[in-house]
């Protein structure tokens, strides 16, 4: 995995303050493989019980927290609710992510 320990903990503790302590959060994509290098930063949220709006409002709160506390990397945010169907990037994240 390509992202420090404090890259992580800076994360996860930006999901947990926006989403709540009992949202899963992974990493997918390119910063899985440490065999590659750059790539964005792509990240999968399920959460519970949140409404699309406000699914939306918070990623796009989370990603501007992101950005300020890690710096100007491309940071891709997947937002699900496992109680609704999942879509092909869902699938693709839980199938090759890493659990934070």
């Amino acid at each position: 995995m390509r992202l420090t320990d404090a890259q992580r903990q800076t994360i996860r503790a930006a999901v947990s303050a926006i989403f709540g302590e009992r949202a899963s959060l992974r990493l997918f994509g390119s910063r899985t493989d440490d065999s590659l290098r750059g790539g964005d930063i792509d990240l999968h949220i399920q959460v519970v019980g949140v409404n699309p709006g406000e699914r939306l409002d918070r990623e796009l709160k989370l990603r501007a927290k992101l950005l300020r506390q890690l710096g100007d990397r491309r940071i891709d945010v997947v937002v699900q609710d496992p109680s609704e169907p999942a879509r092909a990037i869902d699938n693709q994240a839980l199938e090759t992510g890493v659990e934070l």
